[in-house]
């Protein structure tokens, strides 16, 4: 055999082509290490962390972010697997899946998760197909989402993104979802409700039993925005309150400290008459081990390449699988 460190005559010598080559040396600035040192330094603490400075990005960064998170997420067994890996390699990846979302279910009173989406808006699109694949299954379609005044700014545009209308209504004197407003706005045609609660000025929605009511009595379906799911984390479950579907921020709630832009996490949580349309596929457990279920005849599809940020779950379950019963 050739010595590795010799390259073999054979070789041809690559010479880009003359149009792909450089005319001039690259302009990069000649720094010294200290001032390259510094530079970094003082950008590290413009932003947030457990010992670091400020970064005022609101809800996205209002939580804990414990570094033992960091550690799980870096471990060599997370972090250097590839998606494609077949199942029977990726076990330990795939239970720790099959965890969170049974954790997610339990936190939210839901029946079954996807971690494809990216971010909380891919997880609102996300959720607003599924919508639009059950009331097409049932041979009712719909055209209508209506959103309060209130709503965060992705939830109208996500709305037309997945083909629907929009309508508003407008809040009471006290900031809440006007009923009156909501009845009168509410039809036949109403394919969801979407809300936040809290909603976007902090204020918990008292009458939340009666709005799942009038939507449900024309077939709607209501939607959680669980951008401010922090504020009752533990506390009071959607699904308790009538919520058919759940986008939960991981990148906000469960420790990763977020900002400028990534990385993101927005899984969905379903009730389980909207299971059989999550996106494909879905993670099961066969007895002796964990798979990929790829026979979903009424899923969506799937919404992401892969199976989301894994790091962002990873970090997720290391911080509040243990507080949940995940047996």
């Amino acid at each position: 055999m050739p010595d590795p460190g010799e390259l073999p005559d054979a070789v041809p010598e690559r010479v880009l082509p003359a149009w792909a080559r450089r005319t001039a040396p690259v302009r990069l600035p000649e720094v010294s290490e200290r001032d390259l040192v510094r530079h970094y330094t003082r950008l590290a603490h413009r932003n947030y962390a457990v010992d670091l400075g400020f970064y005022p990005l609101g809800s996205c960064t209002m939580k804990y972010n414990p570094k033992v998170a960091e550690v799980a997420a870096g471990l060599p067994g997370f972090a250097r697997l590839h998606p494609a890996q077949p199942a029977e390699q990726t076990q330990g990846a795939l239970e720790l899946l099959a965890r969170l979302e049974h954790a997610l279910c339990e936190l939210t009173g839901l029946a079954a998760a996807t971690f494809q989406p990216a971010a909380g808006a891919h997880g609102e699109l996300t959720g607003l197909l599924i919508i639009r694949a059950h009331h097409q299954a049932r041979n009712d379609p719909r055209r209508r989402v209506v959103i309060p005044d209130a709503a965060h700014g992705t939830n109208p545009a996500s709305v037309r993104l997945a083909g629907f209308e929009v309508t508003t209504v407008q809040s009471n004197p006290e900031g809440l979802v006007d009923l009156g407003a909501l009845e009168a706005a509410l039809g036949e045609d109403v394919a969801c409700f979407m809300i936040t609660n809290p909603n976007t000025l902090g204020l918990f929605e008292r009458n939340i039993g009666r709005v799942a009511e009038l939507v449900h009595t024309v077939g709607g379906q209501l939607y959680y925005d669980g951008a401010n799911f922090n504020a009752i984390l533990g506390k009071v479950r959607p699904g308790d309150m009538g919520f058919d579907v759940v986008h939960l921020n991981l990148h906000k709630t469960f420790a990763t400290p977020h900002g400028g832009g990534g990385p993101g996490a927005g899984p969905l949580v379903v009730a389980p008459h909207l299971v059989d349309y999550l996106p494909a596929p879905v993670v099961v457990s066969d007895g002796d081990g964990y798979r990929w279920d790829h026979d979903r005849p009424h899923s969506i599809g799937r919404v992401h390449g892969w199976n989301g940020n894994f790091a962002i779950l990873v970090r997720a379950l290391s911080v509040w699988g243990p507080q949940v019963n995940c047996q």
